[in-house]
């Protein structure tokens, strides 16, 4: 087994043949290597035998489902670094936060469009191997943010923000348009179990968006979920 994921390898779990062809033939069309499993058990062998970058893995499996292979592999060492697409029927508000609160890195719901499948593949890997400004400086239309010197501007002018309020909005601004619970943000920011209630997260969005003025429409909500930093509020 490598040491190092094979970074244009993804594999694809679900049990219906045809999805798998469905989705390799996409992934393969743009010049990436594909593996199948249709077992939750098969997905953890060749996951830690392989090493893909990225995996898109079906919610309702026969066995071990999604969610038992999101939580195991994201609690190996060997495979905690692999991003997850879940790939499910089940769409509710409900499952959705399960998935990402399991570790699941995206997800797509049946049915799905296979270029956006594709692009959500590319913009996840692209976000695993580092898609921060140089120097930690961001920079988003008049949004100007620069974390050494703990610095944002507004078309110009400076915003003061405290600690907290700056660290949330680097955070979610070096992973644009990806969705975060509001545990994740905090884990992201504080460390495992900071003493800190999905409450003052919202507290927090609040006084942002406030300070950041014509800038804040670029924090959405996403209902039921979280929350994520829009490029472009026209995004």
């Amino acid at each position: 087994m490598s040491d190092i994921h094979n970074n244009n390898l993804i594999l694809i779990v679900d049990d219906e043949q045809d999805i798998r062809e469905l989705v390799r033939y996409n992934l393969n069309k743009v010049g990436f290597d594909t593996l199948g499993a249709e077992t939750g058990e098969r997905a953890i062998e060749l996951a830690r035998e392989e090493h893909p970058a990225l995996i898109v893995l079906d919610l309702m499996l026969p066995g071990l489902d999604g969610l038992d292979v999101c939580r195991i592999l994201k609690n190996d060492a060997r495979t905690e670094d692999i991003c997850i697409i879940m790939l499910t029927a089940k769409g509710e508000e409900a499952d959705i936060v399960r998935g990402l609160e399991t570790g699941a890195d995206d997800y797509i719901t049946k049915p799905f469009s296979p270029g956006i499948l594709t692009a959500r593949v590319k913009a996840n890997l692209r976000r695993s191997t580092g898609s921060k400004g140089a120097d930690g400086v961001l920079e988003y239309g008049d949004l100007f943010i620069h974390k050494g010197r703990r610095e944002v501007t507004v078309a110009g002018k400076a915003i003061s923000l405290t600690n907290s309020e700056f660290q949330i909005l680097y955070f979610l601004a070096s992973n644009p348009n990806w969705v975060f619970t509001r545990y994740q943000i905090i884990d992201a920011i504080k460390g495992d179990n900071y003493p800190v209630t999905e409450r003052s997260v919202d507290f927090q969005i609040v006084g942002l968006r406030k300070k950041l003025d014509s800038a804040g429409d670029t924090i959405k909500t996403v209902r039921g979920v979280g929350y994520r930093f829009i490029e472009s509020p026209e995004y």
